[in-house]
């Protein structure tokens, strides 16, 4: 352990990172060996499109899967794409956009939801590693959302933890709740928005990136039964 400890309070991390301060801090750096860095976001979003579409043709290349891989992000990372996603064991990022490692920086959680830990790592991703795409992306038959649904409509009470997703996932289900069709299809695509929204406007690190057109949010719904990847653009 260091004799000396550092202590940051959350302001000052968020402050430094916007400065570029706390990769210094850390030591971290980026290595352009290791990732593509020059890729702007439309060309991000195009790669990961291009990838599932691979993936839904069975036509996977594999790219980035090598030793040679490995050895080069051991260095350092560049992903060019940040993923908050479900936590459903179905929904592979690198798998369904048919990546390797060190391409996406991916957070998981059920409901694909944003909290503040989510938010610290998005920042990360971007004002640090540079990644100049984040992408929300929920699934078809998403479980936690059926169990928002329940609770706006039933009631339904769930122990433990698990309140705390479904209570950070009931605004996206009432806000869509008189609403024509089925009520978890639109409510997944709501939770999707909201969040991407929630998203854009986080200050003081992402909303000023997305300001200066440094990064771009965007949503998306993967489908279990095809595995396409649908675009909110």
């Amino acid at each position: 352990m260091h004799s000396q400890s550092h202590h940051f309070s959350r302001r000052t991390l968020i402050q430094a990172t916007a400065t570029g301060l706390f990769a210094t801090y850390l030591g971290l750096k980026a290595d352009p060996a290791a990732a593509v860095t020059d890729l702007t976001a439309a060309q991000a979003l195009q790669r990961l499109k291009d990838g599932n579409k691979r993936w839904v043709n069975n036509k996977l290349e594999h790219p980035d899967l090598t030793t040679t891989r490995l050895k080069e992000v051991a260095k350092g990372q560049n992903p060019f794409v940040a993923v908050l996603s479900c936590a459903d064991s179905r929904v592979p990022s690198e798998i369904v956009f048919d990546q390797g490692l060190g391409d996406i920086f991916v957070t998981r959680v059920a409901g694909n939801f944003l909290d503040d830990n989510i938010l610290g790592s998005l920042e990360f991703a971007t004002s640090v590693l540079g990644a100049p795409l984040i992408v929300v992306m929920g699934h078809s038959r998403c479980g936690a959302v059926q169990a928002a649904s329940k609770a706006v409509t039933e009631g339904t009470v769930f122990p433990g933890h698990l309140a705390d997703f479904v209570d950070a996932i009931k605004p996206a289900v009432l806000s869509v709740k008189d609403q024509k069709g089925d009520l978890v299809d639109n409510a997944i695509k709501a939770n999707v928005l909201r969040n991407v929204e929630k998203i854009k406007l986080a200050r003081p690190i992402i909303a000023k990136l997305v300001d200066d057109n440094k990064v771009k949010v965007v949503g998306a719904r993967y489908e279990l039964d095809t595995g396409e990847v649908v675009f909110f653009e």
